[in-house]
């Protein structure tokens, strides 16, 4: 599974229906309403690379109300849930 960070500016009184739409888009999982200089981010989950630029470039980047996005594709993930097994299983 391939995720990518999507921050997203949108124009103020469109920031609700932009987070709507774009959690309707398939690939997109979750979408945050947040503060400071991006207003959206919406993460997304594909299976390849390919499925990343369909998503951003023909899908996320159509939705009325978006301004500009910028895109941040993860390479790894940490979590407290994966340190918690990680001890479990005795790895330091």
């Amino acid at each position: 599974m391939i995720t990518a960070i999507v921050l997203i500016k949108a124009e103020p009184n469109s920031i609700p229906q932009c987070a709507t739409r774009l959690a309707g888009i398939e690939g997109v999982s979750t979408v945050y309403s947040v503060s400071g200089e991006w207003d959206l981010v919406a993460l997304v989950e594909v299976t390849d690379y390919e499925g990343v630029a369909t998503v951003v470039t023909e899908k996320i980047s159509t939705v009325p109300g978006l301004k500009s996005t910028q895109t941040l594709t993860a390479f790894r993930a940490y979590s407290k849930k994966d340190l918690e097994q990680a001890w479990d299983i005795g790895l330091e």
